[in-house]
């Protein structure tokens, strides 16, 4: 496969912008930015910043006409994906790799189905803790980008495509052999600390000092590792244990992305984390009972903030 030239990227929030700047950064012609003509005003008008820089990115509007891209990566959230899917149309060519940078464990597949899954490469953030005011991002820790093929013990040619870009770009990587078993544990670990963070308005310090707070984290967690045994994930403690020692490294002040769309009353991501918890646990017969509250919490949230 050749090397990645063109970088088209679908979101510009706090993931979306982080790594577009990096790439940015490597070489501005490289890397657009697909936008409705709403976004795109207020992006020219406002500027995006990220760590108080400020990128002039290029912006595409999915009617442009535009070469397609060697590499699409998705940043929306899971409400935003149907869109999105719909936007990159015109840029995808026969060997356009794509990257969904989305949460879960559901969205590779649903932009498979539109595109094809030998286009895509599941992949997730870790370790970061962006927080999004407007069009400025600011970040003490951009974490890595988890990526591969569902197993990793030789690198496919895409792979290496978007390990060289990477490298290029000064952009943190790694590519696990068991690439479901890691985004099964990232899954775990925003249904832990997203929703709990969320419920209880509480920034990183606050598990990162408060047992309670880290015990509640754990226990809707508990709940995916649960139901991994039963899809032949096989989770277990110790990572939850993993992801409560990365927890520990991020800014006290940080905030998930759950928490920030609460705090700005925007559309949540629940339906990914804690409704997916209950879809699976009413298809495994395991009960869920952290997560029926929790989603009904942060429902309850989302409505009132919105009122």
């Amino acid at each position: 496969m050749k090397p990645i030239k063109t970088v088209y990227i679908s979101g510009l929030g706090a993931i979306g912008a982080a790594y577009a700047g990096k790439l940015y950064e490597m070489d501005p012609e490289c890397v657009r930015v697909i936008v409705n003509q709403q976004r795109r005003d207020r992006y020219v008008s406002d500027g995006v910043r990220v760590n108080g820089r400020l990128y002039p990115f290029r912006y595409l509007l999915p009617e442009d006409t535009a070469d397609p891209a060697d590499l699409i990566i998705i940043a929306v959230k899971q409400h935003q994906l149907e869109q999105a899917i719909i936007d990159i149309k015109r840029f995808v060519r026969k060997d356009t790799i794509i990257l969904s940078l989305l949460n879960g464990i559901v969205s590779e597949e649903i932009i498979g189905n539109s595109y094809g899954m030998d286009k895509l490469l599941y992949s997730f953030v870790v370790g970061t803790d962006e927080v999004r005011e407007g069009t400025s991002i600011q970040f003490s820790s951009m974490g890595r980008i988890v990526f591969g093929e569902k197993e990793n013990i030789e690198y496919s040619s895409k792979v290496i495509a978007v390990k060289d870009l990477f490298d290029k770009a000064g952009i943190s990587y790694s590519i696990p052999e068991n690439m479901m078993r890691e985004l099964w544990w990232k899954f775990m670990m925003n249904v832990g600390i997203n929703q709990t963070s969320a419920v209880l308005r509480a920034p990183y310090g606050v598990f990162q000092n408060i047992g309670e707070a880290r015990e509640l984290t754990a226990m809707a967690s508990r709940e995916v590792v649960l139901l991994s045994r039963k899809a032949g994930i096989n989770l277990d403690d110790s990572d939850i244990d993993k992801y409560l020692r990365i927890l520990d490294t991020l800014s006290p002040q940080g905030k998930t992305s759950m928490l920030q769309d609460i705090e700005a009353g925007r559309k949540t991501e629940v339906e990914l984390f804690a409704g997916t918890v209950i879809e699976l646990g009413n298809k495994y017969g395991i009960d869920t009972p952290v997560n029926q509250m929790l989603f009904r919490m942060i429902r309850t949230l989302e409505q009132a903030g919105s009122s």
